[in-house]
C-alpha cells in the first residue's frame, strides 16, 4: 500500500493537482486532532484513532492512539461447528492481513504530521485490540493470532476467557463494567493511557449472554475531567441500559453511537429470538444521549450456511423508515446525523 508521500512525477498535470488538493484537504482534516473512525471491511471491524492530548509526553512519535475493534479480516468465521454456522464475507475487507492495517495506521500518521513518520518500521502500530463478543464474527481468531503477542488485548468475560487460553497474547485484560465515572475501574492498568478508559455498559442484573450490551470508549480532551464517548453496540442495546451515561459524573458526551440498521432475528418453532435490534432502536438510542454521530455496522450480508441459515430472518430498515415510525407515535423531532462509513472508508468526527 503506497504511503500519503509517493512520487507525483509520474502523473499529468491535472492528477497531480487533484491528488495535491486531496492530499492537503486530508492534512486539515485530521491535524484538527479530532478521532477518526475507519471501517477496515464491510460489517464490523474498526479502527479508532484517538489523538493524544497535546499536553502530555509521548512516548512515541505518534499523533494518535491506534484501536483495532473486533476484527476478522479474511476467511471464514464457524460457531460451534462448521454445519451449525459458517459465514463469510460477501465484499472483501479493505485490510487482508494485520500488514495492511498497520499501513492504514502509518497513512494516518503520515497525513495528520504532514511529513513521513520517523517510527521505525518494526515498530508494533496497534496500541489495543477491543473484542465485544465471543462468536467469531467479532473474535476471530485466525485474524488475532497474527497479531504481535505484545499487542493488549481488551475483551468481555466469555471473549476473555477463550483468548487466554489460547496463550499468545501477553496481555489479555477483561473490560470491567462502567459504573457512572469514567475514570473508575479503567481496564488498562498501564496498558492504556490515563487519559482514555474502556467499559461495558449491560443490563444491570445477569445479562445472560451479554448479546444487547455495549462498549463505551471514553477518552478526555486535553486533560479535562470531562469525555467525549465512542459507544459500540454491533447488536443494540435497551435504551434502559444505558441510564448510568445519562447521570455519569463527570459526563461523557457521546460523539459516535456504532450501531446497525438491519433488524435480524431467528425464528422457528421456538420463541423468536432477537439478535440485532435494528435501526428503530438505533433511534431510540440517539435520542436520548444525543449522539452527534449515528455510524451504521454489523449490516454486512455476509454469505452463509449451515442450520442457523435456515431460520435467519433479516429486515432492512432505512433512517426514513425509522424517522417515519418515530413520527407516526407522535414523537417525530429533528433529522439525525446517520454516516454510512463504507468499506475502507475513513470518518473524522469533528
Amino acid at each position: 500500500m503506497s504511503t500519503a508521500f509517493e512520487d507525483l512525477e509520474d502523473l499529468d498535470a491535472p492528477s497531480t493537482q487533484l491528488l495535491t488538493d486531496l492530499r492537503t484537504s486530508m492534512t486539515h482534516a485530521l491535524s484538527s486532532r479530532r478521532p477518526i473512525l475507519t471501517h477496515l471491511n464491510a460489517d464490523t471491524t474498526w479502527l479508532l484513532s484517538l489523538p493524544i492530548p497535546l499536553s502530555l509526553p509521548r512516548r512515541k512519535k505518534r499523533l494518535y492512539f491506534h484501536i483495532l475493534i473486533d476484527p476478522w479480516l479474511a476467511g471464514p468465521q464457524s460457531d460451534v461447528a462448521a454445519f451449525f454456522s459458517t459465514q463469510r464475507h460477501a465484499i472483501d475487507s479493505c485490510c487482508q492481513s494485520r500488514a495492511e492495517v498497520e499501513d492504514v495506521i502509518r497513512g494516518i500518521e503520515e497525513i495528520a504530521a504532514g511529513s513521513p513518520s520517523p517510527a521505525a518500521q518494526e515498530e508494533r502500530w496497534i496500541d489495543a485490540v477491543l473484542i465485544s463478543h465471543e462468536f467469531t464474527d467479532h473474535m476471530h481468531q485466525p485474524t488475532l493470532l497474527t497479531l504481535s503477542p505484545g499487542t493488549p488485548i481488551f475483551a468481555t468475560s466469555k471473549a476473555f476467557s477463550t483468548i487466554s487460553s489460547w496463550k499468545h497474547f501477553r496481555t489479555v485484560r477483561q473490560i470491567g463494567r462502567f459504573s457512572g465515572d469514567w475514570k473508575d475501574g479503567r481496564t488498562g492498568e498501564g496498558r492504556l493511557p490515563d487519559w482514555m478508559g474502556v467499559h461495558r455498559v449491560a443490563y444491570a442484573g445477569n445479562d445472560l449472554l451479554y448479546y444487547h450490551s455495549a462498549i463505551l470508549i471514553s477518552f478526555s480532551r486535553d486533560g479535562k475531567d470531562g469525555a467525549e464517548g465512542v459507544l459500540y453496540t454491533p447488536h443494540g442495546i435497551s435504551p434502559s441500559d444505558l441510564e448510568p451515561l445519562t447521570t455519569a459524573k463527570p459526563g461523557v458526551e457521546i460523539l459516535a453511537l456504532l450501531h446497525g440498521l438491519q433488524d435480524i432475528s431467528l425464528e422457528g418453532f421456538w420463541k423468536k429470538a432477537q439478535l440485532n435490534m435494528g435501526a428503530h432502536n438505533g433511534l431510540k438510542v440517539v435520542r436520548m444521549l444525543g449522539v452527534k454521530y449515528w455510524v451504521g455496522t454489523h449490516d454486512e450480508n455476509k454469505r452463509g450456511g449451515g442450520v442457523v441459515g435456515w431460520f435467519l430472518r433479516r429486515v432492512g430498515v432505512s433512517i426514513e423508515d425509522a424517522l417515519k415510525g418515530e413520527a407516526e407515535g407522535g414523537k417525530g423531532r429533528e433529522e439525525v446525523r446517520f454516516v454510512e462509513v463504507g468499506n475502507g472508508e475513513s470518518l473524522v468526527l469533528e
